[in-house]
């Protein structure tokens, strides 16, 4: 039998026979408290072990060419122990994976737990109405909402007479091209646009009559000529 095996055996034969074996099994936090303590207990164990591998390696080194046998038994003595190792190895593994697991199933039941408590709570709320009494009282709320808006709207409502916008504007336009008739009566009326030419176009026609006639001048000459 194993060490470990005999370490398991021996923490479940005195400690759990006596101090569980009344009260029906360990609880989830006594067990994964347990867990924990074996998970530090082997990973220190690989601490001592990867130590001693060092150890052994370096005296294989060191009576490598003075004494063979002594190397020999110390790459013995660090297989056996690189075997251990390999065997804590995959002990902490299962136990990661159990501890895990259990604390997963220990949430999932503190979970369910809280969540049926809520669910009686909310039943029990739910005992002391009435849906007919609700359905009654919100309808009451719609209806002095109503009564509220309508108030509302008659508060803020206009008083007295009231008058067509467009109709005020159109007198208003009228009113406005009567002033403006007005005013232009007493400065004498629009101002009347000249008649005559201006000095400027009257220049350019008398250029353009004087080199007509100058061309017509050279014309005749061409033709004298050519006669």
């Amino acid at each position: 039998m194993s060490k470990i095996a005999k370490l398991f055996k021996g923490s479940s034969s005195s400690s759990s026979s006596k101090h569980h074996r009344s009260r029906g099994g360990p609880s989830p936090q006594e067990a994964i408290h347990k867990l924990r303590e074996t998970e530090e207990m082997l990973t220190k164990k690989q601490d001592y072990l990867e130590k001693r591998i060092e150890q052994e390696l370096m005296i294989a080194r060191k009576n490598g060419t003075k004494n063979k046998r002594a190397a020999l038994q110390a790459l013995k003595r660090k297989k056996r122990l690189e075997q251990q190792l390999t065997q804590i190895d995959g002990t902490l593994s299962t136990i990661e994976f159990q501890r895990e697991a259990l604390e997963n199933s220990h949430t999932n039941t503190e979970v369910l737990k809280n969540m049926g408590f809520a669910a009686k709570a909310m039943k029990q709320v739910h005992e002391n109405m009435d849906i007919g009494k609700i359905d009654d009282l919100m309808q009451d709320i719609t209806e002095q909402q109503d009564v509220a808006r309508e108030i509302s709207d008659a508060i803020s409502g206009p008083f007295g007479e009231t008058f067509d916008e467009d109709e005020l504007m159109a007198e208003l336009a009228e009113l406005e091209q009567e002033e403006f008739e007005d005013s232009m009566k007493g400065m004498g009326g629009l101002p009347s646009v000249p008649r005559s030419k201006l000095p400027s176009e009257r220049t350019s026609h008398r250029a353009t009559t004087k080199k007509r006639v100058e061309d017509d001048d050279d014309m005749r000459m061409l033709a004298s000529w050519a006669t």
